[in-house]
């Protein structure tokens, strides 16, 4: 089958697209999956330059996520040959066919395209622990989502707007703005300033919540921002700069930093993500999740798609089509 593979770890420009990889097949408790649509993110960038916490060994396909249909299952499974599934694979997405933990798996409502599907598990999962079981938000709070433009931002802000929350983005540059608009944002103000118009937005009050994927120097203004009790959640660091904790600032305004560490939390109770997707699927069907899409490469411009994520041009969810029919 054909499938990307990171042979070096010298970063996006250096993975290569194989025709002869072999593929999986079926083991106990696992489903095999004909990957329609795959999701790129963030960690396959820092894979294939070794910089991520999962080192594979090489040579491995990359991925954690996609969308298709099921190709065969085990006796006892809940899926059958040809049900529209998305699936979180953690690696091998970027592949014709793959094996995933049955509990990986979910089913894929009609309404919602392979494309959509393959966008969901890693942002849409992630924001809603993040702001369900994290940050314990409640209806009618302000939240403050920085990298508002791409996949995990723009998941923030349609999941906090399903939950009622009145939503701040912020972005890098104005021609991000309408992405964060899109996808649903109250306002959407620019990182040079964020905490002024933070400030006014809230009457001086400061937000209840904000999620941040980015880290770097914005992260004393984002604890600055927030309200009394206020949540910061540490989601990721895409800046590159890890920040630090003056934790006399937590002292005074009674507020907290919030590890968001997703895969940590789930890697012990796989039976989670489950009960997270079907807590996604109303959503999904009322139209209030609808990831929108920077852009579709061709498995053969795998090298593309993740040099867009790398130089950070995406604008909302960037896939793989690997499959047309």
């Amino acid at each position: 089958m054909r499938a990307a593979r990171v042979i070096t770890l010298d970063g996006p420009g250096h993975v290569v697209v194989d025709p002869d990889v072999a593929e999986p097949t079926l083991t106990a408790g696992h489903v095999l999956v004909d990957v329609h649509e795959a999701g790129v993110n963030f960690p396959d960038v820092l894979m294939s330059k070794g910089l991520y916490q999962m080192r594979p060994e090489l040579p491995f396909v990359p991925g954690s996520e996609c969308a298709g249909v099921v190709r065969e299952a085990g006796a006892g499974s809940d899926f059958r040959p040809g049900d529209r599934v998305a699936a979180f694979p953690v690696l091998g997405a970027f592949a014709e066919t793959v094996s995933v933990p049955e509990a990986m798996v979910f089913p894929l409502p009609d309404t919602v395209s392979f494309e959509a599907g393959a966008a969901l598990p890693m942002n849409y999962l992630t924001v809603q622990f993040a702001l369900d079981r994290r940050a314990r938000l409640e209806r009618g709070e302000d939240v403050l989502v920085h990298g508002a433009a791409g996949g995990i931002g723009t998941a923030a802000i349609q999941m906090a707007r399903a939950m009622d929350a009145r939503v701040i983005a912020v972005v890098s540059s104005p021609d991000k703005i309408e992405t964060a608009r899109a996808a649903g944002a109250h306002h959407v103000v620019m990182a040079d300033g964020f905490l002024a118009a933070a400030k006014e937005l809230t009457a001086g009050r400061g937000v209840d919540v904000v999620i941040d994927p980015v880290g770097g120097d914005r992260f004393t203004d984002s604890l600055r921002s927030l309200a009394p009790e206020g949540r910061l959640l540490v989601i990721g660091f895409t800046a590159g700069e890890i920040p630090e904790v003056k934790v006399n600032r937590l002292l005074l305004g009674n507020t907290s930093v919030v590890g968001v560490g997703w895969g940590a939390f789930w890697q012990h109770r796989p039976e989670y993500l489950r009960e997270q997707w079907e807590a996604l699927v109303p959503l999904l069907e009322q139209g209030l999740l609808y990831p929108p899409i920077s852009s579709r490469h061709p498995l053969d411009d795998v090298v593309g798609a993740l040099t867009e994520i790398d130089e950070r041009r995406a604008r909302g969810k960037v896939t793989l089509t690997v499959r047309t029919a």
